[in-house]
């Protein structure tokens, strides 16, 4: 048989031309049921069409990672396991795959909306449509697919079509497992062996890797320069003014110790206008959600105004993900996902930047700088950014490391649904979903109040089930100090208090974790509390006002411990006009402080009020 494969130009072309194309109806009826379980859907579509059915498995893992989204489509217009797109719901101009493979299989569109079975089904037919067109054998070998698997992704650039099938062969070698949206445990073993055919991916070309310019990125990432001004202009005031962000010569004058994770809740185009925007604010990356393309807008030696606190601005990355914290089955997609960590990865290389939830934070992870912005700090990702994902693809999984005294939140995803409201209108329950992150009572039961949040929730104010209230939530990955236990409860300290939280025998929401805690030095009733480690008065130089250290509304009491995410100097960068090095100034201090994992938030203390031991040990006293 002639092996053909498609040359580079025509690789652009080939998915949309052969989705435009006519089709025959199916040579056998339409085979679907709603009731068929995901697996034996995989199972019954590959024998049907002759697809293997690991490359279906590693297909719809990195389109869906398995999930049927409730009928509901993706910001691409993508539905089901399979993401088949309809330009309906979609980018108008996007190849739509929906209607084809209604045509393919004889199944109506909305069944292949709605129903996973019926999706997975479409999607077989649709590779194995692909396949015939490109001349290869329906083989059951893997490595004979990888030029259908490229069209598949109805890439219009070659780069895009190989990108997206090197990561479908990615899957297929690594193996994957987890429970679906729908409840079902899926699981598909590592392929090691398998590589996709040579002449493959030769043919298929390599296409032209996108324009980075002066993209700071790795060189297998998808990224463009869309730069953010440095500018001075007048401000409503008529005086002097500048955006959106500071010059610095970072790791050089300032460390970087963060990478902060934020969403938009707006769209790419419209996020990457207004950080080009002087009078806005800024953030270093953007990545879209439908294809987890990358725009650099701030360089990274530069200080962006992202986080709502100037010194974690100042030691920090911040990467803004096209998305909206309330519809994370529209937003959240496998792409950006792994298009983020292979950022991130590559940043903490370059950083010394450790991957643990003490320095890859969430935008809600930001502590405030003084007491009076605590009830304006912003709240995403929010509670379902799959953070257990997000570290497993970062190489960093979370997972129990022994000791008695400190755990590691780790709920299961898929079967952690704490009910939220405020999704749209203020009182309305959100949709069931996985979720990140566990509820935490005043007590030992389900009935109890929530715990307090003395800062954002003033007077007698009690924390709630919104989904941006963050005053009683643990996050996975996130370490906290154990406080008790009793029956199926746990108790950690968070935010001064006991807080309780479910982890019942054979579904546990936390695991063992060794680490060191601080807790107030003997003969201390309690110690204050900062949202910035700041120098002291005495350190800043002539001419630089001190920035004054307001110490949180919370309490670090006697007999309490929270975990150690590192020591820090105090320090501040001082930055108040436009260009001129007068103007810009690392001020460093005696001081020592420690960075803890206080609540939803980091905070930090001064290391001469704590002493610190290994969780579940008597402390020694701070040097």
């Amino acid at each position: 048989m002639r092996l053909f494969v498609p040359t580079m130009a025509a690789a652009a072309l080939l998915a949309p031309a052969l989705l435009a194309a006519t089709v025959p109806p199916a040579d056998s009826p339409p085979h679907a049921p709603a009731a068929t379980p995901l697996r034996q859907a995989f199972a019954d579509a590959s024998a049907r069409h002759g697809v293997p059915e690991d490359v279906l498995l590693a297909v719809s893992y990195l389109e869906s990672r398995w999930d049927g989204h409730g009928g509901a489509p993706s910001v691409a217009g993508g539905y089901g396991p399979m993401h088949l797109t309809d330009r309906l719901a979609g980018t108008p101009d996007a190849p739509a795959t929906l209607p084809r493979a209604a045509r393919l299989t004889g199944l109506a569109p909305a069944l292949l909306r709605r129903d996973p079975a019926a999706n997975v089904a479409g999607g077989a037919a649709l590779l194995a449509e692909l396949q015939g067109r490109l001349d290869l054998p329906r083989s059951t070998d893997p490595a004979d697919w990888y030029g259908a698997v490229a069209a598949y992704s109805t890439a219009r650039d070659p780069w895009a079509a190989r990108e997206f099938a090197d990561g479908v062969y990615d899957v297929l070698r690594t193996g994957e497992r987890r429970t679906t949206d729908g409840g079902e445990r899926l699981e598909l073993r590592s392929r090691r062996d398998v590589r996709p055919r040579e002449e493959q991916r030769a043919r298929l070309g390599r296409g032209q890797p996108p324009a980075q310019g002066r993209a700071q990125c790795p060189r297998t990432l998808a990224c463009e320069w869309v730069p953010a001004p440095y500018e001075e202009f007048k401000g409503d005031d008529g005086q002097p003014d500048y955006g959106n962000h500071d010059l610095a010569r970072r790791p050089g004058d300032l460390p970087v110790r963060y990478i902060v994770v934020h969403d938009t809740e707006g769209s790419y185009e419209g996020s990457v206008q207004t950080v080009q925007d002087p009078k806005s604010v800024s953030w270093q990356y953007t990545i879209r959600s439908r294809d987890g393309h990358v725009a650099q807008h701030v360089p990274l030696e530069a200080v962006a105004w992202h986080a709502g606190n100037w010194q974690i601005n100042t030691q920090s990355i911040g990467i803004e993900h096209e998305a909206r914290l309330t519809e994370p089955d529209a937003w959240f997609t496998e792409a950006m996902y792994r298009s983020s960590a292979r950022l991130v990865r590559w940043l903490a290389r370059r950083y010394d930047i450790p991957l643990d939830r003490q320095h890859i934070i969430g935008h809600d992870n930001v502590p405030p700088g003084d007491p009076g912005s605590v009830a304006g700090m912003h709240t995403d990702p929010g509670p379902y950014w799959d953070w257990a994902h997000y570290f497993d693809l970062l190489g960093a999984p979370f997972k129990a490391t022994g000791g008695s005294g400190a755990v590691t939140i780790l709920p299961d995803y898929a079967a952690n649904r704490p009910p939220y409201i405020a999704c749209r209108a203020k009182d309305d329950a959100c949709p069931p979903h996985g979720s990140t992150a566990v509820r935490l009572h005043s007590a030992p039961d389900a009935d109890s109040p929530l715990v307090k949040d003395a800062g954002q929730h003033k007077g007698e104010g009690l924390s709630s089930t919104g989904v941006n209230d963050t005053g009683a939530r643990a996050s996975t990955g996130q370490q906290f100090a154990l406080a008790g236990r009793k029956g199926d409860w746990t108790a950690i300290w968070y935010l001064g208090q006991k807080a309780w939280f479910h982890d019942p025998a054979g579904a546990r929401t936390a695991v063992p974790a060794r680490a060191e805690v601080v807790t107030p030095r003997a003969g201390r009733e309690s110690v204050p509390v900062y949202g910035r480690a700041l120098p002291e008065a005495a350190a800043y130089p002539e001419g630089i006002k001190p920035v004054e250290q307001k110490a949180l509304p919370y309490e670090l009491k006697a007999g309490q411990s929270y975990v150690l995410g590192g020591e820090m100097p105090g320090e501040h960068y001082y930055a108040t006009e436009f260009t001129g090095p007068l103007q810009r100034t690392v001020v460093r201090g005696t001081t020592e402080y420690y960075q803890i994992q206080f609540g939803h938030r980091l905070a930090y203390v001064k290391a001469a009020d704590v002493t610190v031991s290994p969780a579940g040990r008597a402390p020694r006293e701070a040097a």
